[in-house]
């Protein structure tokens, strides 16, 4: 049997090519002692190594069990006193005295499942929002490796595009979907050739240029930060459009306008493509029209231009032969 300094490292070589709750949270020594007893039925020989890959199969491997302490950060702590509950009676009872393997499955496995159901009542966490920023909330803690499995996502954000026209009020939001710590401080930079300078810091995560100018366009970062911690950086890309760009494009809309018949819009360039169909047949139709009236008021006059003209003497004639007769 293994003595007493040796419980441990028994444990410890039993338990090294895996981890779970069990071997996070239950002390080494207590799990020699829990195993000490442990009676083979078949042989009904004392076999502590048939007991350590009972607690492997029941604990390391039992995907309920790794499921049920997949908690939020902070209740690693409620886990291991949720744990230790169950296994530490055991330990004291099965202490230095012999049991049948049966036993040990039975109780061992009442354990873990009352381990289940009280550690699935501990508050679960909403996991990580994709695709930027260090989301200490989002982590869940693992049985596999004993520790928080964190977001790990880039602290960079994509950029987002920003247009602004000249002398217009200018704001920018560094927001985030996931919670923030309430100790954060948010610093505001602006790219400055190869470097960004730094322009205000505080923990206004609202950035705002009263009357943008074209000194103004350029790239703009905001972090935001924890203690010493960076959790998030946000890029902006503001794009200013001159003024005088902004009035030759109302012009030309205006001018565009005049050239429609009876002063109607432009068509929208978001309108749907049938109701530009529509409006092909009454266009068809007035062409139609003037062409055919073209073609009425052509063969009218080139009618009367061909018809012969009588003269006064051949009227005269003609009066002559009616009375002679």
């Amino acid at each position: 049997m293994c003595a007493s300094p040796l419980r441990l490292v028994c444990a410890c070589l039993l338990f090294r090519t895996s981890l779970s709750c069990f071997e996070c949270f239950v002390d080494g020594s207590d799990s020699g002692r829990l195993c000490w007893g442990h009676i083979v039925t078949q042989n009904n020989v004392r076999n502590v190594d048939a007991c350590f890959k009972k607690l492997d199969r029941i604990f390391n491997h039992q995907e309920r069990v790794i499921e049920a302490g997949r908690v939020g950060r902070g209740y690693a702590t409620q886990l291991k006193k949720l744990l230790n509950a169950e296994i530490l009676p055991l330990v004291e009872e099965f202490d230095e005295k012999l049991n049948k393997d049966t036993v040990y499955e039975e109780r061992l496995q009442t354990a873990a499942d009352n381990f289940i159901a009280a550690a699935s009542k501990l508050p679960r966490v909403s996991g990580c929002f994709p695709p930027c920023g260090f989301q200490s909330a989002g982590a869940v803690y693992n049985c596999v490796t004993c520790q928080y499995d964190s977001c790990e996502f880039p602290l960079d954000c994509p950029g987002m595009d920003i247009n602004a026209t000249e002398n217009s009020r200018t704001q920018m939001w560094c927001e985030v979907p996931f919670l923030l710590p309430e100790d954060i401080q948010v610093i505001w930079r602006v790219a400055e050739v190869d470097q960004f300078k730094e322009v205000t810091a505080g923990v206004d995560r609202l950035y705002s240029i009263p009357s943008t100018s074209l000194q103004h366009q350029g790239t703009y970062q905001c972090e935001i930060f924890s203690g010493q911690r960076s959790i998030v950086r946000l890029y902006f890309y503001l794009t200013v459009t001159p003024e005088v760009s902004s009035g030759h494009t109302e012009l030309q809309e205006i001018f565009d306008l005049s050239l429609l018949p009876g002063g109607r819009l432009l068509p929208d360039p978001g309108a749907s493509a049938c109701c530009v169909l529509l409006s092909l047949p009454l266009l068809l139709t007035a062409c139609l029209t003037a062409l055919f009236l073209l073609l009425f008021l052509s063969l009218g006059a080139l009618y009367w231009s061909s018809k012969p003209k009588q003269t006064p003497h051949a009227g005269h004639a003609a009066r002559d032969e009616d009375l002679e007769f």
